[in-house]
C-alpha cells in the first residue's frame, strides 16, 4: 500500500536529480534511468510521473519558475516604489539560491529544449511575458509607455543574457556583479 505523501516526495527528488544530472552530464546525455537512480526511485516510476525526459524537464522548469516567482514576490512585497520594484525583480533573478551553477545548466537546457518542444516553448514564453510585463508595469510609472516597454524588454534580455553567458564563464557566479550590470542599464534608461 503506498504511503501518503510519497508521490510528492518522489516527484521533488526526481526534479532535484534532473537539475543535478543536467549539470553533471548535460540534458542530451542525461537519461531518465540515471535521473531516477540519483533520485533513488525506479525509472518506471519516473516515466509514470512525467511520461518522458521532456516532460521531466518541463516539470523541473515549472518547479524552478515557482521558486523564482516566490523569490520575486517576497522581494516585491518590500518594494515601496516603481524603481524599487524594478530592483526587486532584478535582485530576485540573481538571488544566490537562484543564480547557481546547477540551475544555470538547467535553464540552458530549458532554452535549448524550447526550440523543438512546444510545451517547453510555451513555458518559456509564459516566463518571458510575465517578466517583461512586470518590468513594463513598473517602468510605466517612470517613463512614457513606448519607452517603458522598450526598457522592460531590454532589462529582461539583459537578465536572460547574463544567465546564458554564465554557462561559459570561469569561476563561481557573481550575483552582485550581474545585478550591478542590469541596474546600470536601468539607470541609463531612466536618465536618457
Amino acid at each position: 500500500m503506498p504511503r501518503i505523501g510519497m508521490e510528492a516526495t518522489r516527484r521533488k527528488a526526481l526534479i532535484d536529480a534532473t537539475v543535478e544530472t543536467i549539470h553533471a552530464r548535460g540534458f542530451g546525455d542525461a537519461t531518465i534511468a540515471e535521473i531516477a537512480r540519483r533520485a533513488g526511485v525506479s525509472g518506471g516510476l519516473a516515466h509514470h510521473y512525467f511520461g518522458s525526459k521532456a516532460g521531466l524537464l518541463n516539470a523541473t522548469m515549472r518547479a524552478l519558475l515557482s521558486d523564482l516567482s516566490r523569490e520575486t514576490q517576497a522581494r516585491m512585497a518590500e518594494a515601496d516604489s516603481a524603481r524599487a520594484r524594478i530592483s526587486a525583480m532584478i535582485a530576485a533573478s540573481f538571488a544566490p539560491d537562484q543564480f547557481q551553477p546547477a540551475l544555470i545548466s538547467a535553464w540552458l537546457a530549458f532554452y535549448l529544449q524550447a526550440r523543438t518542444d512546444p510545451q517547453t516553448r510555451r513555458l518559456l514564453r509564459i516566463y518571458h511575458r510575465r517578466l517583461v510585463s512586470n518590468l513594463a508595469h513598473a517602468f510605466r510609472e517612470l517613463l512614457p509607455a513606448e519607452r517603458a516597454r522598450a526598457a522592460a524588454e531590454g532589462t529582461a534580455a539583459l537578465i536572460d543574457g547574463l544567465w546564458l553567458q554564465r554557462v561559459f564563464a570561469d569561476g563561481p557566479p557573481r550575483p552582485r556583479t550581474a545585478v550591478r550590470r542590469v541596474e546600470d542599464y536601468v539607470e541609463r534608461q531612466l536618465t536618457d
